[in-house]
């Protein structure tokens, strides 16, 4: 399927995409459920990879019928998850030489995530990434999470451009149907956590980061 017309801005989703953080995320699910003496299942993950905070944990309650409150969970993450990123936060292949070549090519960038804006400054400040990035948006400035579109299209509108003109690089098989119901141009980029999703109407599936086809989409030469 060729573009309607040639990106020129790309908008990064963040866990899994940017940062290990879905496999990071699925150990403290594992964790939260463990101490309860539940099993985090790969069908559990999937229902809430790529979903708001607030939305994910609630799904945990319902899936596994737990006397816990959104709120009471996502305390408990606070209190697990800073030990995990201390110890084991890295980027994925290929993001940083991604980022430079498109400050090379003057390419806007800017990162639509789910997850929490507190979350995202922490993650961004551990490589100093946050001035390198013309925009970021959270959970907290949508109304509705992916799936919904509404993340894309306030993207869109921020970079002052029609959606297909912009380049979404996402992992999960949630984020790429927000991605592609705005009408951005979409690659997957999946880890070992969403190899199995679907993605039905994305431009391609790339390997990783580094997948020469990324830079060949936005005219640029991968070195």
């Amino acid at each position: 399927m060729e573009p309607a017309a040639s990106p020129i801005a790309v908008v990064f989703d963040l866990d899994g995409l940017m940062f290990n953080t879905e496999e990071l995320y699925q150990d403290v699910g594992g964790e939260l459920l463990r101490r309860r003496g539940l099993e985090f299942t790969p069908d559990l993950l999937d229902a809430m990879m790529g979903r708001p905070n607030h939305v994910a944990l609630g799904m945990m309650i319902e899936w596994h019928g737990l006397s816990d409150t959104v709120q009471q969970l996502a305390a408990e993450t606070e209190e697990i998850f800073p030990q995990i990123l201390d110890s084991r936060l890295e980027p994925m292949p290929g993001l940083l030489d991604l980022l430079t070549a498109l400050e090379s090519a003057g390419l806007p960038k800017a990162i639509a995530t789910s997850s929490p804006r507190r979350f995202l400054d922490n993650v961004l400040s551990r490589f100093s990434l946050q001035p390198r990035f013309h925009f970021t948006l959270t959970a907290e400035d949508v109304a509705q999470g992916k799936p919904h579109p509404e993340i894309y299209q306030k993207a869109a509108a921020n970079l002052g451009l029609p959606a297909r003109q912009m380049l979404v690089l996402e992992d999960s098989a949630n984020g790429c149907r927000a991605a592609v119901a705005a009408g951005a141009i979409v690659v997957a980029v999946p880890g070992t956590h969403s190899l199995h999703h679907d993605f039905p109407g994305v431009h391609f599936i790339a390997e990783t980061l580094r997948d020469p086809r990324i830079y060949a989409a936005l005219g640029m030469a991968r070195t």
